[in-house]
C-alpha cells in the first residue's frame, strides 16, 4: 500500500489535534442530547459535586454511552488498520471481510446459552471474530487470494454468520435485548459494567499491537523482504489478525455490529499521518476512530430529537458512499496500470 498522506498538517500535530477532536467529541457527548446540560453541570456530575437530574442523565446515561463510543471507536479503527496493512488490502475492514459478524454470532451464542455469564461475552466474541478472519483466509487461499476475493468471501461469509445470528434469536428471542440496535450497531441504554470486560481485553490487544510496530513496519514491506530480514511473515500475520479479532470482538460485544469505522477511520489516518510509521498510524486511527463514532452517535441522537437513531445508520449512510468510492479507485488504478 502507498503513502497516502496528501495533507499539509505536519506529523508532530497530528496526534494532539486528533486527541483535542475526541476530548472534544466527548464533551459534546456528554452536554447535547434531548437535555441539553452546561459543561459546569457536567463537570459538577463528574467530580462527585453535583446533583439531582443533571447528575442522574450524566452519570447513568451519557458517560457510559459515551465511553463505549470512545472505546468502540478506537478498537475498531485500529482492527481496521492493522487488517488492511496486513492484508495489503484498503477495502478490508471488519465488518467487511467477516469480523464483526463473526463476533456478533458468538456473542448472540454466549447470551442465550450462558446468559449470566457477561464477563465471558468479550471473550466469546474474540472467538468468533478470529474464526471469521481465518475463515475469509482459508477461503482466500485456496481461490487465490486476490483483494477482491477477500472482500466478497468476507460478504458471503457475513451473510451466513448474520443467518446464524437470526437462528439464534429464533430459538432464544430474548437471548439480546434490543436486537434491532445490536444488528445495526448502537450504543443506547449501555451501562458501565458491560463496557468494562471490553475494555480491558481492547487494551490489551491494543497494547501488544503496539509492541508489534516494528515488525508491522517490516511486514508491510513485502513477505519476501520480511523473511529475508528474518521475519516469521506467516505466524506474524495470524498474530496481528488474532490482535485485530480481539479489537473488533471487543468493540462488537457492546455495541453490536457497527459498520465502516473500521474502513473511513484507518484510511483517515493514513492521510493525515502517513504509514511510513506504524506506531503512529495506529495512535492515528485509535484517536481518529474514537472521535468519529462519538460525533455519529452525537448526530444519531440530536438530529431528529427526541426521536433517536441508531448509530450505525448515521455510520452507513457514511460508509456506504465511502466504500464505493474506494472501490471505484481501486478499479481506475488498476486500469491506469493496464494501460
Amino acid at each position: 500500500m502507498k503513502n497516502s498522506r496528501t495533507f499539509s498538517i505536519p506529523t508532530k500535530y497530528v496526534l494532539p489535534a486528533l486527541g483535542a477532536l475526541a476530548v472534544l467529541a466527548a464533551l459534546l457527548s456528554l452536554c447535547l442530547g434531548a437535555v441539553p446540560l452546561a459543561p459546569g453541570e457536567v463537570l459538577a456530575a463528574l467530580t462527585g459535586r453535583g446533583g439531582g437530574p443533571a447528575a442522574q442523565i450524566v452519570l447513568y446515561a451519557r458517560l457510559p454511552r459515551t465511553c463505549g463510543c470512545l472505546l468502540a471507536g478506537a478498537a475498531l479503527a485500529v482492527s481496521g488498520a492493522v487488517i488492511q496493512g496486513v492484508l495489503g488490502n484498503p477495502l478490508a475492514a471488519p465488518n467487511v471481510i467477516g469480523v464483526n459478524a463473526g463476533a456478533g454470532l458468538c456473542t448472540a451464542l454466549c447470551a442465550a446459552l450462558w446468559p449470566a455469564w457477561t464477563a465471558a461475552v468479550p471473550f466469546a466474541a474474540f472467538l468468533g471474530a478470529l474464526g471469521g478472519v481465518l475463515l475469509v483466509l482459508s477461503i482466500g487461499a485456496r481461490t487465490g487470494a486476490s483483494r477482491m476475493t477477500l472482500v466478497l468471501a468476507g460478504v458471503a461469509v457475513s451473510g451466513m454468520f448474520s443467518a446464524g445470528i437470526d437462528a439464534v434469536l429464533t430459538f432464544f428471542p430474548d437471548a439480546l435485548n434490543g436486537y434491532t440496535d445490536f444488528r445495526v450497531g448502537g450504543v443506547a441504554n449501555l451501562a458501565m459494567g458491560r463496557v468494562a470486560p471490553a475494555f480491558w481485553v481492547a487494551l490489551a490487544a491494543f497494547l501488544l499491537v503496539l509492541s508489534l510496530a516494528g515488525e508491522l513496519d517490516v511486514l508491510l514491506l513485502g513477505e519476501e523482504t520480511a523473511r529475508s530480514l528474518g521475519l516469521p511473515a506467516r505466524r506474524l500475520r495470524l498474530l496481528l489478525l488474532a490482535l485485530a479479532a480481539a479489537l473488533a470482538g471487543a468493540a462488537v460485544s457492546f455495541a453490536g455490529l457497527l459498520g465502516f469505522v473500521g474502513l473511513i477511520a484507518p484510511h483517515m489516518a493514513r492521510r493525515l499521518a502517513g504509514e511510513d510509521c506504524s506506531a503512529r498510524l495506529l495512535w492515528a486511527a485509535a484517536l481518529g476512530g474514537a472521535a468519529l463514532l462519538t460525533l455519529c452517535d452525537l448526530l444519531a441522537r440530536t438530529l431528529f430529537a427526541p426521536y433517536e437513531l441508531p448509530v450505525g445508520v448515521v455510520l452507513s449512510l457514511l460508509g456506504g458512499p465511502f466504500f464505493l468510492w474506494l472501490l471505484l479507485r481501486q478499479r481506475r488504478g488498476r486500469g491506469a496500470g493496464r494501460a
